[in-house]
């Protein structure tokens, strides 16, 4: 096996090591800068971090190892979230801290553990309970937490912290987020302290008529199958309503969620937000065509915004706020009836035009809270660039009708921005914690500015070793952004090289960025010998809402032409590829495209790689599939139109232009215990193929969930990538 897939592995794409979750803590003149890392590229066991921003020296304040990360001990609720955001580190993996940045809490291992930032001291609050998501109250005096599908509180004021139980329910789980939730909707919490500490919103969750589904490792037929509540599109949803608990009466009352927005609009419980007054609540009806925001007024909650769209509404992470008003981030119409995704105030777009909100990173309210600072990621011009812009806003009714002013706070290079800053007395940033993904470098680069002082925030993340030249283009009439990867010291005159797709190229995710290390996979790939090929088409993010919302009704054929037409785009700007030794390779939506592709237009591929797929949209969840499609029962031919296998189990036929081709042959791959994307979808697509005499080849990956995180199957992963590549695409 060659170095970089086991690189790749053991280093979690070369992510381990570099500072993450990074909070800015402390008064004015006193700042610290809080963050996750290991010690190492190839550790994977991180710890928080304190760092110095004037001097640039960090400490580390909690030790994960010395407290016992036995990640063995995980508890079930832990694994699950971990899986639903992706998460391939152990140790200390989340944490929250007090108002005053004196606290931090955090789960080690289904253990509770406190941290005081400015001694470093760090201890394991013993209790004979598997903790997860515990949340500390912004007066640092109670704890709150999940276990055993209840809520309970830890008073830290006592002489021993005491642990009381606030609510549990037979059969009903309180204070954790629905799978559909957690993997849909970006809320992967179920409860929220208010602002004076003394009442948590706490989610309750009836799963009863939700269906189930088992997932077995069926390589270990000794162990019970895990049983999952599984909403799949067009099958009953979790009922999840929201309660007010008093943590020290424990008084609890159920919010009328239906009497403010009415029965239609509360399928769905997508936002709360209780940062400061009022609680906020967003809830969407089925067919996500309208986010209905309510306010906490009292004992009961009003309908302050009801936001409107077609074919559905974008939940935008961090939205909604409030900040002298309600805070949003809505599609507004422009003159000639252009839409464009803007921060609003009560409805008033304050963004200008040629600027995409992708999201509201934070809201830093002055002393009197109806002037501030709203932070944001955005783009401009280049979908493949993220910038962070701050938006000064005022009181409402100011002359400026509410914008200040707008600043871009991140570097003026292409590439992928974050940032996370304090704001000073006098209403501007003292301190910047800015994070700077391009072209030029492997990884991200993160700096701490206070004043002139600038330090780094040190990486100590594992280089790949490779010679990564991307070429961005835009391709095509719809100008499809791509990039274009050659085999290392590609001269004119080389190839012709067999060419590979290297799609997601579809919705809520973009592969195309102006940053080099989403590319090192790819340039590996190339550098066996292909030319790799990644093309965001219709669907993905950044281009505006026309653009995401033209995949309405089908999620098969505008994404598959798009990735057609930006190939013939590519062969015609560069002739080193060879357009008659063409594959695809892809992962959950890409694997989708990849079968898509090999099965309908056989006549432009000879092979894919297919990871993970949905083949049949019946079998994927309600919120993301009925966004797109609508519910089976009202549009069946959505579903047929998307499918990879058809409802009567047969395979989709190739295109009227592809009947005549030779089948392209598929690799499929699946962990069988995939909890997201079911192996069913595996299953029946590789029956169909057997039962039509389809060249293909299954490999289960055993005890893997809808990531290969296991370094070494992951490793082995790539190789057989590569050598199912250069077999099929070798000449004939």
């Amino acid at each position: 096996m060659s170095d970089y897939p086991v690189r790749a592995a053991i280093t979690r794409r070369f992510s381990l090591g570099v500072p993450r979750d990074v909070t800015v803590v402390g008064p004015e003149g006193r700042r610290r800068v809080l963050a996750l890392r290991s010690d190492a590229g190839d550790d994977p066991v991180t710890h928080l971090w304190s760092f110095d921003p004037r001097t640039g020296e960090g400490v580390r304040l909690l030790d994960a190892r010395a407290l016992g990360a036995d990640e063995a001990e995980l508890p079930a609720a832990e694994r699950a979230r971990r899986e639903r955001v992706r998460e391939q580190a152990g140790g200390v993996t989340a944490y929250t801290i007090d108002r005053a940045g004196t606290t931090v809490a955090c789960a080690l291992a289904g253990q509770l553990v406190l941290t005081d930032v400015e001694s470093g001291a760090s201890r394991v609050v013993p209790l004979d309970v598997p903790v997860f998501d515990p949340r500390i109250a912004p007066d640092g005096r109670r704890v709150a937490l999940h276990h055993d599908d209840g809520v309970s509180v830890l008073d830290l004021d006592a002489d021993e912290p005491t642990l009381r139980r606030l609510v549990e329910e037979p059969g009903v789980v309180w204070g954790r987020a629905e799978f559909i939730a957690a993997e849909e909707m970006g809320r992967l919490r179920g409860m929220w302290w208010s602002p004076c500490s003394t009442r948590l919103a706490v989610t309750r969750v009836d799963e009863s008529e939700v269906r189930r589904v088992h997932l077995a490792d069926l390589a270990s037929p000794e162990r019970e199958p895990t049983v999952l509540a599984y909403p799949f599109a067009g099958t009953p949803n979790a009922l999840v309503s929201l309660a007010l608990i008093d943590v020290v009466t424990g008084e609890r009352r159920m919010l009328d969620l239906a009497a403010a927005a009415g029965d239609a609009d509360t399928e769905y419980l997508a936002r709360v937000a209780w940062d400061t007054e009022p609680l906020l609540v967003g809830v969407q009806p089925r067919d996500q065509r309208a986010l209905h925001v309510l306010a906490l007024e009292g004992d009961a909650l009003r309908s302050v915004r009801r936001i409107v769209g077609d074919p559905w509404v974008e939940l935008v992470p961090g939205a909604p706020a409030w900040l002298d008003g309600l805070l949003t981030v809505e599609d507004v119409a422009a003159p000639d009836a252009t839409l464009r995704r803007a921060l609003c105030r009560d409805g008033a777009p304050l963004t200008p035009p040629g600027v995409e909100v992708r999201a509201l990173l934070a809201v830093h309210r002055d002393a009197a809270g109806t002037s501030g600072t709203v932070v944001l990621s955005v783009s401009h011009d280049d979908p493949t660039s993220i910038e962070v812009m701050t938006v000064r806003v005022g009181p409402v009714g100011d002359a400026s009708d509410g914008v200040a002013r707008i600043t871009v706070i991140s570097e003026p290079v292409p590439g992928v921005h974050h940032a996370v800053l304090a704001i000073g007395g006098d209403g501007e940033p003292d301190i910047i914690v800015r994070r700077t993904s391009d072209l030029a470098h492997d990884g991200p680069r993160i700096t701490m500015a206070l004043g002139d002082s600038v330090h780094p925030l040190p990486s100590v993340a594992e280089a790949p070793g490779l010679d990564v030249d991307v070429r961005m283009l835009e391709l095509g009439p719809a100008r499809s952004r791509a990039a274009l990867l050659l085999p290392s010291g590609h001269r004119d005159g080389d190839g012709p090289y067999a060419v590979v797709l290297d799609p997601y190229g579809g919705p809520h995710a973009q592969r195309v960025l102006s940053a080099r290390s989403a590319y090192h996979g790819s340039q590996w790939l190339a550098d066996r010998g292909f030319a790799v090929l990644v093309v965001d088409g219709r669907g993905t993010p950044g281009r505006g809402p026309a653009f995401e919302h033209a995949v309405r009704g089908d999620l098969a054929t505008p994404a598959l032409e798009d990735q057609l037409v930006a190939l013939d785009a590519a062969a015609a700007l560069e002739p080193s590829l060879d357009l008659t030794r063409v594959g695809i390779r892809g992962w959950s939506y890409g694997g989708t495209l990849a079968a898509l592709a090999a099965l309908r237009r056989p006549d432009r591929f000879r092979c894919a790689i297919v990871g993970a797929p949905v083949t049949d949209w019946h079998l994927y969840d309600t919120h993301y599939t009925e966004r797109y499609l609508g519910q089976p029962g009202s549009d069946p031919d959505a579903y047929r139109r998307s499918a990879v296998v058809l409802p009567d189990g047969s395979l989709v036929a190739p295109d009227d232009v592809a009947v005549d081709a030779d089948a392209a042959e598929l690799l499929v791959v699946h962990g069988l215990v995939d909890d997201n994307v079911l192996a069913a979808n595996s299953l029946r697509l590789t029956e169909a193929l057997h039962a039509a005499g389809h060249p293909f080849t299954f490999l289960p990956l055993t005890d893997a969930t809808h990531m290969a995180s296991d370094p070494q199957v992951a490793a082995r992963l790539l190789e057989v990538q590569a050598t199912f590549l250069t077999r099929c695409l070798s000449d004939r």
